[in-house]
């Protein structure tokens, strides 16, 4: 007689458990895609450049289009990376950019603020302009090198959030994304 080995079903445990990865696997995965940061270390300075991936969508063009303020934040922490501990932050950068259409004259301002003080504002009538403004940036200097330790390994973390939301408005779970970055400081 021949025997046949059959598998047995996968238990209620199994099924949780692979589908918990599945979601944190495409969630890390879309994070990964949706927030792109590069950290340079020049002279005395950390500079950042990142991007928003798909962060001016539709429904922010819409939400734009009908002359509602439309703020994107981004929360930048430089961290250091501690074994077994908490990892500890350096410091803190709070990057906002608001944009408001004006359907009289058809401009769109753009106004940048860094740490609480206005750093750049245009005033532009081209949606592919704004998407650049407020989703972009290139080699910002947040943070002076004078406050890392040599030969340390750092990462830049930035969260990003939108204002208004209505749930899922710019990201699936409507609390924002995040990425991040490392970097090691040598001297």
């Amino acid at each position: 007689m021949k025997q046949t080995v059959r598998s047995a079903p996968c238990s209620l445990r199994q099924a949780c458990f692979c589908f918990l990865a599945a979601v944190s696997l495409s969630a890390t995965l879309w994070a990964a895609e949706g927030l792109r940061i590069v950290p340079l270390v020049r002279d005395d300075r950390v500079l950042v450049t990142f991007e928003l991936a798909d962060g001016f969508t539709d429904e922010v063009r819409a939400a734009v289009r009908s002359g509602l303020k439309t703020t994107f934040t981004y929360t930048i922490d430089l961290r250091l990376e501690v074994p077994a501990w908490v990892d500890r932050t350096i410091a803190t950068a709070v990057l906002t950019n608001s944009v408001e259409y004006d359907n009289l004259t058809r401009q769109h301002s753009v106004v940048r603020v860094l740490d609480g003080m206005v750093e750049d504002s245009q005033v532009t009538d081209s949606e592919a302009v704004v998407g650049e403004l407020m989703t972009s940036f290139h080699r910002l200097p947040l943070f002076r090198t004078a406050v890392l330790e040599p030969n340390r390994e750092y990462y830049v973390r930035i969260t990003a959030t939108a204002r208004p939301t209505n749930g899922a408005f710019l990201w699936p779970w409507g609390s924002g994304t995040s990425g991040q970055a490392k970097f090691t400081f040598l001297r």
